[in-house]
């Protein structure tokens, strides 16, 4: 299983490899969440241990969210070096996949898209935890 960390800075790296937009944490916590799901549907197992919540501005990695809160809506940068041996091969190409095709759209974009999906709308007035099986049965539905 990978680390949430490394995650994140996958991203960060392909987004500064590709000389992306940038990414600021809203579109950091949603390509997360998309990595998560997509991964999960297709290895029936998550990506990362954290919990995801159902936030105002969709889901969300509380921990995450903690780690780059001091950037608000700016572009994060790399912090240090990405070290791909860091995740598996499975892992790298599901988080490429996933910023080639999600990683295009703004962080705006991306919220309003999590705001149309069951996961986050099931739990939007609790402000909870999304349970993992719901993460995973939704996105198994929409690779079918």
């Amino acid at each position: 299983m990978a680390n949430l960390d490394d995650v994140a800075k996958c991203f960060l790296y392909l987004d500064d490899a590709s000389e992306g937009d940038g990414i600021s944490n809203l579109k950091l916590q949603k390509l997360v969440y998309y990595a998560q799901g997509f991964f999960s549907a297709i290895f029936d197992n998550p990506l990362f241990d954290e919990n995801i919540e159902a936030w105002t501005h969709g889901p969300v990695v509380p921990s995450l969210y903690r780690s780059y809160k001091e950037h608000g809506a700016s572009r994060i940068a790399l912090p240090g070096e990405f070290d791909k041996s860091s995740l598996t091969k499975e892992e790298f190409e599901l988080i490429e996949e996933v910023f080639e095709v999600f990683g295009q759209y703004s962080a705006w974009k991306l919220r309003n898209m999590t705001h149309e999906e069951d996961p986050w709308i099931n739990h939007e007035d609790q402000a909870d935890v999304i349970p993992f099986d719901e993460i995973k049965n939704y996105f198994k539905k929409r690779i079918n």
